[in-house]
């Protein structure tokens, strides 16, 4: 019975001590709260803890960096380009007891980020062209595109940062920061996780592109043409020039080969010229009669005097009359 009697309290002793025994580990931070008020000090050093069973209560908090996402929203730049924004910011909590007593928990910060980053983002694209807010530096890209050297000198000609994503990015760390130091909660970092036009504004670009490119590629086309009329007209001239060559070396060569025929026929024509004058009658009336021609001449016409006996070998021939 004595033993019942004892084991009773020591159960009871070791319930309260494990109900009234807390762990902080590394990664988190206890206020302690009596009736729902907070009391003592916050617990930031990690180890074992004790309370008062039922009537304390241990609230933990995160110590490490915390993610907001912010909603994806349509901001207006400086230069009046309506794009949406998708931010995101790492935070944390260094006054555990002041988050507690302002916000309570961290879904309630999560709203109260909401109220003060997005101002502050939408405060700052506002403020700056599209190109700030994109880029950092004036540094040259180096992406290559045929045809639009042009375009983007032009570019580079009109649009000069001179703050950039990173700085824009530490304004609002900087605008938002005071008003959340009242909550015990120091904002890290923000940065701009995605940009992208509105619909209107994209089909807006992506008609110029089209535009571009095919202004592009008609010049392309153009030179092109230019460059086969070029080709085609250098053929054409070298066509000619050995055209003409091949016909003055032609007409070289009938001229060699008449010259020599004639030197020939002379030199013939010098040894007989009744034979020649009998060859060359030949040749005429080869090309003059044919079964389709017919003639009419008087007998005494010169043109068939062959045809009636040739005289100076008809006198050494007297038989052939």
């Amino acid at each position: 019975m004595k033993l019942k009697a004892l084991i009773i309290p020591v159960i009871i002793i070791l319930v309260a001590l494990f109900s009234g025994a807390y762990i902080v580990s590394e990664t988190e931070q206890v206020i302690i709260t009596q009736f729902g008020k907070s009391i003592g000090e916050p617990k930031t050093a990690p180890g074992l803890y004790f309370k008062i069973p039922v009537i304390q209560q241990a609230n933990f908090f995160p110590k490490n960096l915390l993610e907001w996402d912010g909603d994806p929203g349509q901001v207006p730049t400086l230069d009046k380009t309506f794009i949406y924004v998708d931010t995101f910011a790492r935070w944390k909590i260094v006054d555990p007891l002041k988050f507690f007593e302002t916000v309570n928990n961290v879904m309630g910060a999560q709203a109260r980020l909401d109220d003060i980053i997005d101002p502050a983002v939408r405060n700052f694209i506002t403020s700056y062209p599209l190109i700030e807010t994109v880029r950092d530096t004036n540094r040259e890209l180096d992406t290559f595109e045929v045809g639009l050297g042009h375009t983007k000198k032009e570019a580079r000609a009109l649009s000069k940062i001179t703050e950039g994503r990173r700085k824009i990015t530490q304004g609002i760390v900087a605008q938002a920061q005071p008003k959340l130091k009242d909550f015990g909660i120091e904002l890290v970092d923000v940065q701009i996780k995605r940009l992208n036009y509105v619909e209107q504004v994209r089909k807006s670009v992506y008609a110029r592109m089209i535009a571009e490119r095919k202004q592009i590629a008609e010049k392309f086309r153009s030179e092109g043409e230019g460059e086969a009329r070029s080709i085609e007209g250098n053929q054409e001239k070298d066509l000619k020039k050995i055209t003409s060559e091949a016909y003055k070396t032609a007409q070289e060569i009938m001229g060699k080969a008449d010259a020599e025929s004639t030197m020939i026929y002379a030199q013939a024509y010098e040894k007989d010229p009744d034979f020649y004058s009998f060859v060359k009658s030949l040749d005429v009336y080869r090309n003059a009669m044919d079964n389709k021609s017919f003639l009419l001449l008087s007998t005494d016409s010169d043109f068939l005097k062959y045809f009636k006996g040739y005289g100076p070998y008809n006198q050494h021939n007297p038989g052939n009359n």
